[in-house]
């Protein structure tokens, strides 16, 4: 391959430079102080030969390219306007030498001409000794044929100011050190295409590019990554490609947005192909390449293949540069014919600066090419200009044209460059790349002429900024939004379930509750919510629970406090009154000092009342259980005991005498209470060390609320201690029942049998409300319970005896019990 390369560089330079030619100078070149190069393709190789070849190409073989040609009268006028500026490069002038470049391996003549000296190349001289026939050069077109070239300038840093290659590879310095274009690299330009891709929300499209583009794919592909756009359907095509099944591919797959990434030749191709195939209501978005193709939107059913959308340099017109065409037209209509050759003198140009078809065009034709390029190829020889300014040392009069100036000094100076022209901000990055300023333009073919109408502007400095005007957009289907998506957007409250490879096409599925969908997390999954979050199904966000409990300010919590409050009250007063009276005898019948015992522990089964408002704590939980449980079931205990001395005394002392003597010798009514007290301080111990009592979150009753409970600990252990309470009670129940006929004094059956119903109803209750209802005020109906389990033993059994102590003091008299002693015995001997 090198070898093929070697010979064929050899070839080029013996026929440009060994074989006397006859070549016109008026379009090709032009002296001047610094000479600069020029390569535009005026014509087209449709088919490439062979690699190898024995002759280089002669471009005016094969098919013409009008836009070529207008590309040379673009420099030609930017470098006339150069040299009559009296700022820019004053008392300087700049000369050209162009050459039709048509081919991307058999060219060579050309450049050879441009890197030479005197007609020699030395391929080893230093670069401060080195001074090619040009300080610099624009060209040629396309990546692949300034790849192919590119290292025989960059080697010897000779700026190339490229105004149609877009390949992002020659932005490597490394590779390509005095490689500098005009134009933005395919990053930029795929970044645009993505970015008005994803402004109308479009994930289900085409990319089509050509075997000559080297990298638009590869990017296209990398950068889509990440953006929610599916490549649908990819291709690289030749021109002998078959452009009719690719389309009728795209159709089928039901894709309506397709980007054709491709030089004009292809882009035509494509068009045209869909025209034919009566390819409809698409959207067609067009790379820099063939942006403004004059001919193309002329061309007959356009209009009908939907809405074409193209990426272009903001400013397009050049002025003066029209004047300038209407003058170098008329110069050569006033001496065509002098200038005419024979065709053997035609045959005998091989250094391709011939062209035939150019003289014939006219100025309109001129004018009315494809101006894609026009603004990238001024600005490239301004770029030239500027730098080579500064290396002259300029200033407004004159320049320093006695400093040797070298190629890779102009490159040095072009990295700095910041200057305007014509409004156009120019200035080049690290890698020599331009700073971006494009337009979004719409190709309007339903008036005639067709024309261009900019709806859209993408900035990239001082940052990325990219518009687009919807209402300067005129869609096809009578102005209705294109849809170009595998699956329709999924409504609020819904993810994305994956259906097949493209993660665009998707089905849509309901959040359940305490979930959400977060799209900009991740629209494929229902996420659930915190703890202290709820939603509903089909959310989108997640709705922060309120936490409940009894409040102390709550009305509900204030009444059970003063109530409580009354009872602690009331149950100090009648114990001082008891303590008060305590010799008389219905202190003694209602116990004597065990009353004091019973009345304590309701006042500290009373406190515990207070333990069940506020925010619950662990050591709440304890208090609010553990003390009333422990202290109700004392006073239990003495009403057991109370209930079994009555009986004992009435009807068992005579028929047990011995047991009745050690009962009352050894206290046994203590030894009860003690013991019965003991077990059950024992399994309340157990209760709250095996699965200690604490409070906890409740998060699952309700959907939007935690309430704050106490856990009620084991369940074994509970039931034990619920047990023991209630046994000692059904205990009570049995001996008030067995003394129902005592005397009226001594009688508790009616009063112990009213509390301890209650008692047992109200906790009967409250465990059937816990085990159905779910709300934070059970646990005030737990409060409630302890009240009325309390209420219950005071009004049944002191508040009676409180009565006859305060307002009927005649029965509160030793006689008084003395006679209702003496009646009962009466009535048992009469029985």
């Amino acid at each position: 391959m090198l070898l093929r390369s070697i010979y064929i560089f050899l070839v080029g330079f013996t026929n440009c430079f060994f074989v006397k030619v006859s070549c016109s100078t008026s379009d090709f070149s032009l002296e001047g102080d610094y000479l600069l190069g020029g390569l535009f393709a005026l014509h087209e190789i449709e088919h490439e030969t062979t690699l190898f070849s024995t002759e280089a190409t002669e471009c005016f073989r094969h098919s013409t390219a009008k836009s070529g040609y207008q590309m040379l009268q673009v420099m030609r006028f930017a470098v006339e306007e150069i040299n009559n500026s009296t700022t820019l490069l004053p008392n300087v002038s700049l000369g050209y030498e162009i050459f039709d470049h048509c081919s991307n391996t058999q060219n060579f003549n050309s450049v050879l001409s441009f890197i030479s000296k005197n007609g020699s190349i030395k391929p080893k001289e230093k670069l401060k000794n080195y001074q090619p026939k040009v300080i610099a050069l624009t060209g040629p077109y396309g990546s692949s044929k300034t790849m192919t070239v590119a290292p025989l300038f960059t080697m010897n840093l000779i700026p190339m100011v490229n105004y149609g290659a877009s390949s992002y590879v020659l932005s490597d310095k490394h590779q390509y050190p005095s490689y500098v274009r005009t134009i933005p690299s395919n990053k930029d330009l795929i970044e645009m295409i993505i970015h008005i891709i994803r402004w109308f929300g479009w994930n289900w499209v085409a990319f089509l590019g050509s075997q000559h583009d080297l990298d638009g794919l590869n990017v296209f592909n990398e950068y889509i990554r990440n953006t929610g756009i599916c490549l649908a359907y990819q291709e690289s095509l030749s021109l002998n490609a078959n452009y009719s099944q690719t389309l009728k591919k795209i159709d089928k797959l039901s894709i309506n947005v397709i980007v054709i990434f491709a030089l004009p030749q292809y882009a035509s191709k494509i068009i045209k192909a869909a025209i034919a195939n009566n390819i409809q209501d698409k959207v067609w978005i067009a790379s820099q390449h063939w942006a403004m193709n004059q001919q193309l939107p002329r061309e007959p059913g356009i209009g009908k293949i939907g809405t074409i959308i193209v990426i272009t340099e903001k400013l397009l017109s050049l002025p003066g540069f029209n004047e300038f065409v209407y003058k170098a037209r008329g110069t050569i209509d006033v001496g065509r014919n002098d200038r005419a050759e024979s065709e053997v003198q035609r045959k005998s140009k091989t250094c391709n600066q011939d062209c035939d078809y150019c003289s014939l065009l006219t100025a309109e034709e001129i004018i009315n090419e494809n101006p894609t390029l026009s603004f990238a190829i001024y600005s490239a020889i301004y770029t030239i200009a500027h730098a080579l300014h500064k290396v002259l040392q300029c200033d407004m009069n004159k320049c320093h044209k006695n400093t040797m100036v070298k190629p890779y000094m102009l490159l040095g100076e072009i990295k700095k460059l910041d200057f305007l022209l014509n409004g156009h901000h120019i200035k080049y990055d690290d890698h020599f790349d331009p700073t971006i300023s494009y337009a979004v333009v719409l190709w309007r073919t339903d008036v005639n002429p067709p024309q261009f109408e900019m709806v859209g502007t993408y900035e990239k400095l001082p940052e990325i900024t990219f518009t687009i005007d919807n209402s300067l957009l005129l869609w096809h289907n009578n102005g209705s939004f294109p849809f170009s998506n595998c699956s329709a957007e999924c409504e609020e409250g819904y993810s994305r379930k994956p259906e097949g490879f493209h993660s665009c096409c998707f089905s849509c599925e309901k959040c359940p509750p305490n979930t959400y969908v977060d799209f900009s997390r991740n629209p494929y999954t229902c996420f659930p919510c915190a703890e202290n979050e709820w939603s509903d199904e089909g959310s989108t966000t997640c709705k922060t629970r309120s936490v409940v409990y009894p409040q102390f300010t709550e009305i509900p919590s204030i009444i059970v406090m003063i109530s409580t409050a009354c009872l602690i009250i009331l149950l100090f007063a009648v114990f001082c009154l008891f303590a008060y009276n305590y010799d008389t005898p219905v202190v003694k019948s209602a116990g004597g000092s065990m009353c004091f015992l019973m009345l304590t522990s309701l006042i500290l089964s009373s406190i515990s009342v207070f333990f069940f408002f506020g925010k619950p704590t662990s050591v709440f939980c304890l208090l609010r259980n553990a003390i009333f449980t422990f202290f109700f079931t004392v006073s239990i205990s003495c009403l057991t005991v109370r209930s079994f001395q009555i009986v004992c005394v009435f009807k068992m002392a005579a028929q047990f005498p011995k047991v009745h003597s050690l009962w009352v010798k050894h206290n046994g009514q203590w030894l009860f209470i003690a013991f019965s007290s003991f077990i059950h301080l024992t399994s309340c111990v157990i209760w709250m060390t095996v699965d200690p009592v604490k409070a906890i979150a409740d998060s699952w009753t309700f959907k939007d609320q935690i309430m704050l409970i106490c856990e009620m600990g084991n369940t074994i252990t509970l039931t034990i201690v619920v047990f023991i309470s209630w046994f000692l009670g059904f205990l009570c129940l049995l001996f008030s029942y067995m003394g129902r006929d005592l005397p009226k004094n001594y009688n508790e059956a009616k009063s112990i049998t009213f509390s301890l119903i209650l008692y047992y109803l109200t906790w009967i209750a409250y465990f059937t409300a816990y085990l159905t209802i779910k709300s934070k005020y059970i646990v005030i109906f737990n409060a409630v319970a302890q009240i009325s389990s309390i209420n219950g033993i005071l009004f049944s059994y002191f508040i009676p005896k409180s009565y006859v102590i305060i307002f009927q003091p005649q029965k509160n008299t030793p006689a008084y019990f003395q006679t209702s002693i003496q009646n009962y015995t009466q009535t048992i001997s009469r029985t």
